[in-house]
């Protein structure tokens, strides 16, 4: 359980050092979005294109991150306004350290690319996974990967606590199993892709869907940056939802920049955004999605954390999915 402190710890710190960054609309020269490299979207061909900026009228900085966990501090202290895609497990537990955050939409639906891998050679399958007892795993604490890891061994009822499991980013981790040092591995996007040529998941497509069920990333901000830059912000996700149209009709001319934000190559890119699924803005809106279903997932996904050890649950996460910018951006 040192694990779970030390990573409550980290967050709830970064929230409180959180000094109220100066949001106020109109007065931003510039603004620092997050996001994941070996994870392609297609706002990153808006990314590449410099459409973000001409958009809002502001400069726009993309940094790097390996997990949501970091994009959670990055926006407490500041030095992140926007989180493209992060995780809904990250968001959690930052939100239940006391971090003030919403989700303000749906980046990517993406059930196939999250998922751990089992090492080929112990030939172990859901029929034995029982055998996973006593094995060493990396994986990424406190992300929807941990959460599917969590999720897949009570299912397959395995005692987690007879195993070691070592919190190592996706990358790490998947050059960690490539050199044989680990017995299963958990990840997502590139390194997941990595993983799969060392070893087989347990639990695939519907069959992994119907256990650990939904698998999506958000767009998450700091509320006091959406309450004082609601017209930037919405601006931010009409391009958003311009460059997954855009997708959606015809790929082939985006597909250079969006490897090249990514950082893959032309065939890894395919592969992996093969994989993803972004809503339109019609259905986020609905009721499956930001109209009530994500505050039910985050409330059902609280509670199994919380079963785990994880965190404390929130009493209601209704206020913290706001679907108004989303909705103005509609309207653009």
């Amino acid at each position: 359980m040192k694990t779970k402190f030390t990573l409550m710890s980290a967050v709830a710190g970064a929230a409180m050092i959180a000094g109220g960054a100066a949001f106020a609309d109109g007065h931003l020269d510039e603004i620092t979005v997050a996001y994941f490299l070996e994870w392609p979207t297609p706002n990153q061909f808006a990314q590449v294109q410099g459409l973000y900026d001409e958009a809002l009228g502001v400069k726009v900085n993309w940094v790097s991150f390996d997990a949501g966990t970091a994009m959670s501090a990055a926006m407490a202290s500041g030095d992140v306004h926007i989180s493209f895609s992060q995780g809904v497990t990250p968001f959690l537990v930052a939100t239940a350290a006391g971090q003030d955050l919403q989700i303000v939409d749906i980046a990517v639906s993406y059930s196939d690319n999250d998922n751990c891998v089992v090492r080929s050679e112990l030939e172990i399958t859901a029929e034995n996974a029982a055998e996973l007892e006593g094995k060493e795993v990396g994986v990424p604490l406190g992300t929807m990967a941990h959460s599917g890891f969590l999720t897949q061994m009570e299912h397959f009822g395995v005692d987690t606590a007879t195993m070691k499991v070592v919190d190592m980013s996706p990358v790490d981790s998947a050059a960690a199993f490539a050199n044989g040092s680990l017995d299963m591995v958990c990840g997502w996007g590139g390194p997941l892709r990595r993983m799969k040529e060392y070893g087989n998941p347990l639990l695939e497509g519907q069959a992994k869907e119907d256990v650990v069920g939904k698998v999506f990333d958000v767009t998450s901000i700091p509320t006091e940056f959406g309450e004082e830059n609601p017209e930037l912000l919405a601006k931010f996700l009409k391009v958003t939802a311009d460059m997954n149209a855009m997708y959606a009709a015809d790929a082939s001319g985006m597909m250079g920049d969006i490897a090249k934000a990514a950082g893959m190559d032309a065939e890894g890119t395919a592969a992996v955004i093969g994989t993803f699924r972004f809503p339109d803005v019609a259905t986020q809106l609905s009721d499956s999605w930001m109209g009530g279903g994500v505050v039910e997932f985050l409330a059902n996904s609280a509670a199994s954390l919380e079963a785990n050890g994880q965190l404390t649950a929130l009493d209601d996460y209704a206020p913290l999915v706001n679907s108004s910018y989303l909705q103005a951006a509609s309207e653009m």
